[in-house]
């Protein structure tokens, strides 16, 4: 049984999702799970339209009309202009014009879920009427009743035994009788609300059913042909890894590495599933497998880049020293607005924490540490991590760049610049 992780880039337009049928098809006798994220970058339009509603934006309407044009324009080339597929999207996409009919009531990340979920409903809508119209059996799954979570939307946790045994309950038969189609990123809270695993979660999802299903892989088609050392779109001569071990891609994905979602490789590592990263658009390509024993080789070091950082600097208004009982202090009200620290350092006197820049919970934790510390920040900065580096390297990645924080020990070096 094996599990197959589409992204957004390989479902961007109909051409996308002809491929993707023409690489399920090419595994024929096997039985095949199938998830799907958002098409194209649909899942940063309905943010867009997301922080418009809730802001009451004048553009809130001509965003959502976008969005939908996006995906009739690709239902129309596929199928044409008549297909059950156009009332199944357009019943979908209801979901949101009922909420946007009122006033925003509930709070921000409960209203993302709602929102941003139904790139991922519509997505697979879409991909699975086109795998049984060219002639594959496949059966649309509503994931949100099979990955079960608590109610921290945005960031939701799995309940894995509930998970479990939901999965291994119904989704066995179903794999009898054909492909499997289901969403990324998505889950369900016991009062039947949506969460989301986290940006990028899709990857997570795959990983979720296929510890669950005991799979004998999961793989995950991509844009690139494998696991690189660093991002092509920003550095020449990328070189790509053709195996790693769970425990590097775990450091990779902690860092910040985007190709796999940090959760991914955990249930894999536990049920020692191997997963592999293919090109989407050469399926006979190795690509780059993560498993256990794999042979770690780094002829040039790993650069992982995270752009859009915040480095905020925290001390008290007495001059009192930073404590074990400040830091954990100041350390629950991150916990509380659910942001992670990048980099951090502490001095006698401050703490200093590198985070990503989310503006809505970014204020929230401003404001909640002003009441009791000073609080400085510097904005649009970026972290650089750089794993089994040289200090070539580093030299050479630095250039003119101001540093604001430099720390390296015997594997990594991370840099945060303006």
């Amino acid at each position: 049984m094996l599990v197959f992780k589409f992204g957004g880039a390989s479902v961007k337009d109909a051409e996308g999702v002809i491929n993707l049928s023409k690489v399920v098809e090419s595994y024929t006798g096997n039985q095949i799970l199938v998830v799907v994220s958002a098409m194209g970058k649909t899942t940063n339009a309905l943010e867009r339209l997301t922080d418009a509603y809730f802001n009451g934006a004048e553009d809130m309407h001509c965003i959502f009309e976008e969005i939908k044009d996006y995906h009739y324009h690709i239902i129309h080339q596929l199928f044409g202009d008549n297909h059950p597929v156009f009332n199944e999207v357009a019943n979908t996409f209801v979901e949101i014009d009922w909420m946007i009919e009122d006033e925003p009531h509930d709070d921000y990340d409960f209203i993302y879920d709602h929102i941003v979920s139904v790139g991922e409903l519509v997505s697979t809508r879409i991909v699975n009427a086109w795998l049984n119209h060219t002639g594959i059996t496949s059966k649309w799954v509503d994931v949100r009743g099979y990955i079960h979570t608590d109610n921290t939307y945005r960031e939701g946790v799995v309940d894995w035994e509930k998970t479990k045994a939901s999965i291994q309950k119904d989704i066995p038969a179903l794999l009898n009788n054909g492909i499997v189609v289901t969403q990324g990123f998505l889950g369900g809270t016991s009062e039947n609300f949506t969460t989301t695993l986290g940006r990028e979660g899709s990857d997570y999802t795959a990983s979720i059913f296929a510890a669950s299903l005991a799979a004998e892989s999961v793989t995950t088609w991509k844009d690139v042909p494998g696991i690189l050392n660093a991002d092509p779109k920003l550095f020449n001569d990328t070189v790509k890894f053709d195996e790693l071990s769970y425990q590097e891609a775990i450091e990779m994905t902690y860092y910040g590495a985007s190709v796999i979602h940090p959760k991914t490789i955990k249930p894999l590592q536990n049920a020692n599933i191997p997963l592999l990263v293919k090109p989407f658009m050469e399926p006979s390509a190795a690509g780059t497998v993560i498993k256990e024993g794999a042979v770690n080789k780094f002829d040039k070091p790993v650069i992982i880049v995270k752009p859009k950082q915040v480095l905020l600097s925290v001390a008290t208004n007495d001059y009192s020293f930073i404590s074990e009982k400040l830091l954990s202090e100041i350390f629950s009200v991150f916990a509380k607005y659910q942001v992670k620290v990048n980099v951090m350092q502490t001095s006698a006197l401050s703490l200093s924490a590198c985070i990503d820049y989310k503006s809505d919970r970014f204020e929230q934790l401003l404001a909640a540490l002003q009441a009791e510390f000073k609080v400085r920040y510097n904005n649009d900065l970026t972290l650089y991590t750089l794993r089994h580096y040289s200090d070539e390297a580093v030299n050479n990645l630095i250039g003119d760049k101001t540093v604001l924080v430099k720390q390296t020990n015997r594997n990594t070096a991370q840099l945060v610049v303006k």
